[in-house]
């Protein structure tokens, strides 16, 4: 992979992606039941997306959706890591869009099938650039950040209400696979999923983080 063109000073290794972390968010999919463990699915690190970079619809599927998310990257291995440790093991902060083929997904689910054609399809993982993460500057229990379509705010979320808090999951997902340097870590969406068309421009932006910005190619 050509890490310089996705504009990452390092290698990613993993993808990890966690669904339904906020309430609201599942209520507006029309789910009732909160999930008593994370919803954990992966991306492949060929689909990140750096900023500014024209994105294209999937060649199937109608209803492409903007997922903004904190996303971070772990800096050291570690397995069974205790919730009091976690801060040592993320190296860098971001925002980043899980774009999602929602009536891919609805059939899929439907259907008891994976979930891959509607999240896994190429460019499905736009990436902010990570800021390196120091816990004096970055509150991970309080951190507002929004999501923008041709100027008009579509979501806005704060790592607070969070089902499982950016600690408790790190120390879930150690516990189920041995995190690496370079893994990347998508935390969930807040509310306000909706879809994008052909020309939309996406702005991701957080007062602590910063703005990056994609636009849906009008081809």
């Amino acid at each position: 992979m050509n890490i310089t063109s996705h504009n990452l000073p390092f290698t990613p290794n993993r993808i990890f992606c966690i669904g339904k972390n906020y309430d609201e968010h599942i209520k507006e999919l029309g789910d009732k039941q909160i999930p008593n463990e994370p919803v954990v699915f992966m991306k492949p690190v060929c689909n990140i997306v750096a900023p500014g970079v024209t994105l294209n619809h999937p060649p199937y599927g109608n209803e492409l959706q903007h997922e903004v998310e904190v996303v971070l990257l772990i800096g050291k291995e570690g397995k069974n890591i205790h919730e009091s440790e976690v801060l040592s093991y993320i190296s860098g902060i971001t925002l980043g869009l899980d774009l999602t083929l929602r009536d891919v997904q609805r059939k899929l689910k439907a259907a008891g099938l994976p979930w891959e054609r509607s999240k896994s399809f190429e460019q499905s993982a736009p990436l902010g650039v990570f800021k390196s993460y120091h816990p004096e500057k970055f509150d991970l229990a309080n951190l507002n950040f929004s999501c923008f379509v041709n100027g008009h705010l579509r979501q806005t979320g704060n790592t607070g209400q969070m089902i499982f808090p950016i600690s408790n999951l790190i120390q879930i997902i150690s516990s189920w696979w041995t995190l690496k340097p370079g893994d990347i870590i998508f935390t969930g969406t807040p509310a306000g999923v909706a879809t994008i068309q052909s020309g939309d421009k996406i702005v991701v932006e957080s007062p602590v983080i910063g703005s990056f910005f994609w636009q849906l190619s009008s081809e």
